[in-house]
């Protein structure tokens, strides 16, 4: 197994229990893409998952016309697609906003925004008028009910982040959706606030500086907090309300139309270039992970399919003048805090489009160090509200903590590697997970191999239990199966393992993981900064003799196929290549079989237009 998607699937601190506190607060993100609900179990901070396990909600209201409810969340960003002109997101950044602010940026959106003057901007969708305070009130209802479904009560009460950089009337208009979504909301606070509660800032003893990097869907802030003994002190802040991801998704798409409109010779349509958008947003979540990506679009014209190859070079070449815009706002901030970017303790990142590459090492670049990146940037401002509404509810002053993980907890993947879901010293109870699929051609089952220990590889780790999970075969790389352990107040290990598609799971219940005498314990640590280095170099090795292995197994199935496709001049060169990487796996050289990595996969550059190639002319004669 290899693990595939980190980000979609790691989960928030702590299990909740079935009981509330009364006068119960909950903590809400109301986002520009995605909003979340948490309330304190026990003094933990949980985030609530709506009927389908979720918590991340889209921030997407579709309103189908009539007399029929809204869709909102996820069965509304599905439609967003076919029907983009009554289907709204991104309405954060027209919260409070009038007539007269609306300007070209604004252009992106597909709904109809109508407003001039000092009059408030309106969405109109069937011949009816919306504010942006009515459409957000969908996605808070939703959000209310999933909580009251989740926690079996009432909610009535909430905390909800803004951008630093809202002014009073946007504040105003996000307690006004509130009390539309009938909620009292007890406080509006601020995003890189909630931010740093969520990053533990507010246990620092000694003064401290931190910047706040929070780049979201549709609004951009940097903050400078300066933090002692738990005091949060906000001294300097910028941002740009109408800077985000959504942006990046924009230019992405935008480049995908003049792709497509180039190789198809036609204009695109409105509802054609939702649907490009929809597939840039994915394409540019994928590029985080994966160099390269491909971009499909089925039936764009009778029967035609269009079909392109986005690399992440391509992509950052698009985003990063809009990425380098955040540069001036951060050297503001530190400009109107008196400070360098070498007084700061912390530099934290908010927001998903921080998770992009380019992003973090812009922020490396102004800010001269590494940031930190420790906590879920989808769900910490969720966590920090949540924690700030424990706080009003005078509870969270008497958190204790029960107890925390000695060793970190994994499982096996691919070439006996240990992959840590669980890193030692959290404290629990705690619930993580991550997705994985098949290192292998149509297999039928996975084996969950359940590992305890520091080192990389799991020979040298503690085995805690093994079990399997059948699934229908299909090539390697397909299937996805989420494995997900949960450790409740005992110690005592819950693994689940579901194969995503048909919803088929097995769950099976370890001895505690607490329990390991000290000893032990002390003798992994040691072994584990012993072996360090060669650890590390094993590791490597592994990985990519792994990634050897699939890149000789493809080039070979190519060549069979398309030898004759190319010239004799670059055959010879790619058989070349391949002896040179075949004879690299036999050195056991790290370096050197590293470089006949890159080296086979220049060389196999013509192999793959042709490839290509043939994909799009199979895609435009399969549509005759």
């Amino acid at each position: 197994m290899t693990d595939i998607d980190n980000a979609s699937s790691s989960s928030a601190a702590a299990s909740a229990s079935e009981s509330a506190a009364p006068s119960l607060i909950v903590g809400i993100d109301l986002g520009t893409t995605n909003s979340l609900i948490g309330a304190m179990d026990s003094g933990f901070p949980i985030l609530l998952a709506d009927a389908e396990g979720r918590r991340l909600t889209p921030s997407v209201v579709h309103f189908p016309g009539g007399d029929e409810e809204p869709l909102v969340g996820a069965p509304a960003k599905r439609v967003r697609g076919i029907r983009p002109k009554d289907t709204i997101s991104s309405i954060k950044r027209f919260m409070g906003r009038r007539g007269s602010e609306i300007t070209d940026e604004d252009a992106i959106v597909t709904y109809n925004v109508k407003g001039s003057g000092n009059e408030p901007v309106l969405v109109e969708v069937h011949g009816k008028s919306y504010s942006p305070e009515q459409i957000s009130a969908n996605i808070l209802t939703k959000l209310k009910k999933d909580a009251e479904a989740r926690l079996e009560q009432p909610v009535s009460r909430a905390v909800i982040t803004v951008p630093a950089y809202f002014n009073d009337t946007q504040r105003n208009a996000t307690k006004k959706a509130g009390q539309l979504a009938g909620l009292h909301v007890e406080r509006i606070i601020n995003e890189p606030t909630a931010a740093a509660l969520a990053y533990g800032l507010d246990k620092l003893k000694e003064r401290s500086r931190v910047a706040v990097y929070d780049l979201g869907g549709g609004t951009f802030d940097i903050s400078i907090l300066e933090l002692n003994e738990g005091v949060f002190q906000v001294i300097s802040t910028h941002g740009n309300t109408r800077l985000g991801g959504d942006d990046i998704d924009t230019v992405l798409a935008e480049e995908l139309a003049r792709r497509l409109a180039t190789k198809m010779r036609m204009d695109i349509s409105i509802a054609l270039l939702a649907r490009l958008r929809e597939e840039a947003e994915v394409a540019k979540i994928r590029l985080s992970e994966e160099e390269s990506v491909e971009v499909s679009i089925p039936f764009v014209r009778d029967g035609e399919s269009f079909s392109t190859q986005v690399t992440r070079d391509q992509l950052d070449l698009l985003a990063r003048p809009i990425v380098e815009r955040t540069r001036a706002n951060c050297l503001r901030a530190l400009a109107d805090a008196k400070l360098k970017p070498e007084d700061l303790n912390e530099v934290i990142l908010v927001g998903g489009q921080t998770r992009m590459p380019l992003v973090r090492n812009i922020v490396r670049d102004i800010f001269k160090r590494e940031p930190n990146t420790s906590a879920n940037p989808d769900e910490a401002v969720a966590v920090g509200a949540t924690i700030q509404a424990g706080i009003l509810m005078g509870g969270i002053r008497n958190m204790v903590l029960l107890d925390v993980t000695p060793l970190s907890l994994g499982i096996e993947t691919f070439g006996g590697l240990m992959n840590i879901i669980i890193p030692r010293n959290t404290t629990i109870p705690t619930k993580a997970g991550e997705m994985f699929t098949t290192a292998v051609d149509y297999q039928k089952s996975m084996s969950i191999h359940v590992v305890q220990g520091e080192r990389e590889l799991v020979k040298d780790n503690f085995s805690l239990g093994k079990f399997e999970l059948e699934f229908e075969r299909a090539p390697k790389g397909v299937p996805r199966v989420g494995v997900q352990f949960s450790i409740d107040a005992d110690g005592i290990l819950s693994v689940l393992a579901r194969d995503i598609k048909t919803g088929k799971q097995k769950v099976v219940e370890i001895k505690s993981v607490i329990d390991v005498a000290d000893e032990e314990v002390e003798r992994m640590v040691a072994e584990s900064v012993e072996h360090a280095f060669d650890d590390l170099a094993q590791r490597q090795w592994i990985e990519t003799k792994i990634k050897a292995g699939t890149i000789l197994t493809e080039t070979r199935k190519a060549m069979a196929q398309y030898r004759h496709r190319i010239v004799d001049e670059d055959v010879a060169e790619i058989d070349l290549r391949v002896a040179r990487l075949e004879a690299a796996l036999e050195g056991e050289v790290l370096a050197e079989l590293k470089a006949a990595v890159q080296s086979l996969d220049e060389a196999t550059q013509p192999l793959a237009t042709v490839i290509l190639d043939e994909a799009l002319e199979s895609g435009l004669n399969g549509g005759n």
